[in-house]
């Protein structure tokens, strides 16, 4: 799960030393752990009968707020002109389906699941990109990666396995959810050779408002949210935007080749999460698929190769 290309600062250019190394994975790994508050806290609402879009609609809102806020007024504006609008719109409204489709299957699915399953979106990259972005890999990139594809497709049917605990509906909602965040990462690489990360994070946020504000009248709440439905609203704004910023910071420490393996541990802070917000675990066989899902990914990224980069960039690094 690659994100969008960053500028790289003129320290990274000159070469990551150890700590910008041990900075981009700190900030990696905490972006992931906000972000998967944001899961929980849709989670939560959407399993209380609040509606989808409506939630959708205050996180987007919260979230250009708390960038607003976060960068000021000068900086905001500066950074909020896409180079090409078209383009941030379609993938601002891709984000926004993939996100109503996500916080669906996290009503119906406990999150270390739901979250796996979205996993199994770079497996969809792989199968598209060739036709969608004309990537022909040399022979033994294909082999690394479909080989990565067919293992993480054999974790995923170890997790949606008939007898397990996921409804059909949620497995079919999850890999869609899946194939849209697959084609999301697709347009981010489109738009990432023309807009700053920060751009395209301001204007998915305004994007989502905008579109959201359209839809929110038919599903609005049936009754005034509680106090604390309020705040958890009000929450997910925040965290949605400030999850996306740290992350977006990560690669400025690191390049994306070196992080990929570690987008893998958002898998421990969604079962963490998930236990001790809806006591939720994974079974053994489940936990397994799971496993098999990531170590799936992690050959797509690159495999072997990638593990021996990170390797080496340590050793290396002053």
């Amino acid at each position: 799960m690659k994100p969008p290309a960053t500028p790289v600062p003129t320290a990274l250019a000159a070469g990551p030393t150890r700590r910008d190394l041990l900075t981009g994975i700190g900030l990696l790994v905490l972006g992931q752990w906000i972000l998967t508050l944001l899961d929980a806290t849709g989670k939560t609402l959407t399993q209380q009968g609040l509606p989808v879009v409506a939630v959708a609609w205050i996180r987007y809102l919260g979230h250009v707020v708390a960038i607003f806020l976060l960068l000021g007024p000068t900086r905001f504006k500066a950074q909020s002109r896409p180079a090409l609008p078209g383009l941030q719109w379609l993938r601002g409204g891709l984000m926004l389906l993939s996100t109503l489709v996500f916080f669906s299957v996290l009503k119906l699915m406990p999150l270390a699941q739901a979250t796996a399953l979205n996993f199994c979106a770079p497996l969809f990259v792989v199968a598209l990109s060739p036709w969608l972005l004309g990537e022909r890999p040399n022979a033994h990139a294909r082999l690394s990666r479909w080989g990565g594809v067919l293992i993480g497709f054999a974790g995923m049917l170890v997790v949606v396995r008939p007898g397990g605990q996921l409804t059909p509906l949620g497995v079919g909602l999850g890999l869609t959810s899946a194939l849209l965040f697959a084609l999301l990462q697709m347009l981010t690489r489109r738009v990432a050779a023309h807009d700053a990360p920060m751009t395209t994070l301001i204007q998915s946020g305004i994007t989502g408002a905008c579109l959201t504000t359209l839809l929110v009248p038919f599903f609005w709440f049936e009754a005034m949210p509680t106090a604390l439905q309020c705040a958890l609203l009000l929450s997910a704004g925040i965290t949605g935007s400030v999850g996306h910023y740290f992350v977006i910071r990560a690669f400025q420490y690191a390049d994306a080749s070196f992080l990929s393996p570690f987008l893998y541990l958002q898998i421990i802070s969604a079962t963490t999460v998930g236990y001790l917000a809806f006591g939720q675990l994974p079974d053994w066989t489940t936990a397994l698929g799971i496993a098999v899902i990531c170590v799936g990914g992690v050959c797509v990224a690159g495999g072997e190769s990638v593990m021996r980069a990170v390797a080496r960039a340590f050793r290396r690094a002053p």
